[in-house]
């Protein structure tokens, strides 16, 4: 929308939420707008960020972007722009932060105007952002996006840092837009954002130190039309010393320059609160009137220049009456003790209290200790330590000031020692049920992968075993697979009756059973053919018996003689063996028995009659 030619912002003089009155627009950026507000409710004033239309409208991006700023506003700090607010406006659908609004400009804005600062005057800039960067440390927060632009001087003289935990919101949004953000904040990315988009504390301190090479230099380290080629140098290059740029950047301040945009982030301070210590203690040494800087970067139309700064430059010349000099030898032995002292003690100050800090990485504790204090440090052992693939147990893992950085004599080097290779023995979860694994997993820093399931007797859902199994020492947060029980297995029972017992017995073992036998008589079933089975049909588990029942043929009984016996005691007999009795006595005969019909050893089956002849 236009007026008279000029565009119109549709939402200045809007009422977000019927509270914050947007009056006039203060910046714009890819990502969102900041626009002077008004608090109606409170009657204040204050910054609005409204963000891009398109952000607002990615629902994973307003729920990141809700968090990061609720995190941001619990950040309480006067070194930090205060978050009031956020939400999202029903009427118009556009997603906003409700801010401190702080009366000023932005470091980008003082750089622009002063070109760089002297080193002094850097360190003393930089040291509110640090304040404000270890609050957010201290909360377990990163910044992300540390820049000239994110540091706000306020017209009185307060320095506050802007935009906490905002940039990882941008960062994760889904669309394909929000790459601007990292295209424009190139210049100040660590190498592991570069590599692996990860930060923590260290990657601020990365950020703040690229800001002070700025600060001290007036551009930052690395330029270039192509965002891309700024991103490869701080991968694969060292951020220079400033005073490769600039003559009269004290070797003090190039240290802290070189330490805190170490390419390996162990190498640099753990956090802003280390790096915060290592201003003060450099600024504190500081001379208050670093007479000149020298540009070294001519151009055809500006050549070399030195500028003159500090107090020396500020004073008028004053002509100086020569007096009638008395006592010559006496003022010439004065003058070249004095100039002697004054040497000695720029010496002292500029180079002779300052050592190269030595190499004691990979040795032992006490090597380490003894090659410090012999180099005049002192030496403090963190008593946390450190796991480390490479390194030995017991070797100097890292050491802070870094090998060959240039720090006073006295100072303490600080000693991390390796603890070896980090490992995580597996527990033995066989028996728990799924979450009761997985819980004891991650209780010793592994974590449950995907789990496989298997047959068995043990109820569905029961972990059976681990794979690797228990016992085995792993990498932390390696995942370990859970082999889980799908209970038994149900197979379909073959019907083998009929068939031969190796027949019958191959048949049920290749259906996955295993066959037992028992043997029966059977006049129908000749020997050696399956007459029953059990289970006949349907299923059974995997592995379960089926019993076979072989025939033996009919149960055949040999017929006892009983030739001569009584009658009675040969019916007994006969009877006895299981067979049925008939006689047929002559009368008037002894009643004994004459002979059987079948004859004695005759093979019949049982329950057969035997005929009995007597007289």
């Amino acid at each position: 929308m236009t007026a008279g030619g000029v565009a119109v912002d549709p939402l200045v003089g809007r009422l977000l939420d019927g509270r914050y009155r947007l009056e006039r627009t203060i910046a714009r950026g890819g990502m969102a707008t900041v626009y002077l507000g008004t608090d109606t409710r409170l009657d204040r004033v204050v910054a609005v960020k409204v963000l891009r239309a398109s952000l607002a409208e990615d629902p994973e991006f307003v729920e990141r972007f809700t968090r990061e700023a609720r995190s941001a506003a619990r950040l309480s700090s006067p070194d930090v722009v205060a978050v009031f607010d956020q939400g999202k406006d029903a009427a118009s659908g556009v997603a906003y932060l409700v801010m401190e609004h702080v009366r000023g400009h932005t470091v980008r804005d003082v750089l622009r105007e002063r070109g760089r600062l002297p080193a002094a005057q850097a360190l003393a800039l930089l040291e509110p952002v640090l304040r404000a960067l270890a609050a957010a440390h201290a909360a377990g927060l990163v910044h992300r996006d540390v820049k000239p632009e994110n540091v706000l001087v306020a017209d009185d003289g307060r320095v506050k840092v802007a935009d906490f935990g905002l940039a990882r919101a941008f960062q994760t949004s889904s669309l394909t837009a929000t790459t601007g953000v990292l295209l424009g904040t190139v210049a100040y990315l660590a190498p592991e954002q570069v590599e692996h988009g990860s930060a923590d504390p260290r990657t601020d301190v990365y950020a703040a130190g690229v800001v002070l090479w700025e600060l001290l230099t007036g551009t930052p380290p690395y330029e270039s039309e192509s965002p891309l080629s700024v991103a490869y140098r701080h991968v694969h290059e060292d951020v220079p010393p400033p005073g490769d740029v600039v003559d009269g950047v004290p070797p003090a301040v190039d240290d802290l320059v070189l330490r805190a945009t170490r390419r390996d982030p162990a190498a640099r301070p753990v956090d802003a609160g280390a790096f915060l210590a290592e201003v003060r203690a450099v600024l504190a040494d500081l001379p208050e009137d670093h007479d000149t800087v020298v540009v070294r970067r001519p151009t055809p139309t500006q050549p070399t220049l030195v500028v003159p700064r500090g107090p020396a430059a500020a004073r008028p010349h004053r002509p100086v009456k020569r007096r009638r000099r008395k006592k010559p030898l006496i003022w010439t032995l004065v003058v070249l003790l004095l100039a002697a002292a004054a040497l000695g003690g720029g010496w002292y100050l500029g180079t002779g209290r300052y050592a190269d800090v030595p190499d004691v990485v990979r040795a032992d504790e006490t090597t380490a200790t003894s090659t410090l204090q012999a180099a005049g440090f002192a030496v403090r052992v963190d008593p946390a330590g450190r796991t480390d693939e490479l390194v030995p147990a017991g070797q100097v893992l890292e050491q802070s000031p870094d090998r060959g950085s240039r720090v006073r004599r006295g100072a303490t080097v600080t000693l991390v020692l390796s603890l070896g290779p980090d490992r995580r023995v597996v527990p033995d979860v066989a028996g728990q049920d799924v979450a009761a694994a997985t819980a004891a997993l991650e209780g010793v820093g592994l974590r449950a992968g995907p789990a496989t399931e298997e047959f068995s007797d043990q109820p569905v859902g029961t972990v059976l075993r681990t794979e690797p199994p228990a016992g085995e020492p792993l990498r932390p947060d390696t995942p370990v697979t859970l082999v889980v029980s799908r209970g038994l297995e149900m197979l379909p029972v073959p019907d083998v009756v009929g068939r031969s017992q190796a027949d019958a017995g191959r048949a049920v073992e290749d259906a996955g059973f295993t066959s037992g036998v028992r043997e029966v008589f059977s006049d129908d079933v000749p020997r050696g053919q399956v007459v029953a089975q059990e289970p006949r049909s349907g299923t059974a588990p995997r592995g379960s018996r089926v019993t076979l029942s072989v025939s033996k043929g009919p149960d055949l009984v040999a017929v006892p003689d009983v030739g001569g016996q009584p009658n009675a005691e040969a019916e007994a007999t006969l009877r006895g063996a299981g067979f049925e009795v008939r006689i047929i006595d002559v009368p008037a005969g002894p009643d004994r028995v004459l002979r059987t019909d079948p004859g004695p050893g005759s093979e019949i089956k049982r329950g057969s009659t035997v005929t009995i002849y007597s007289f």
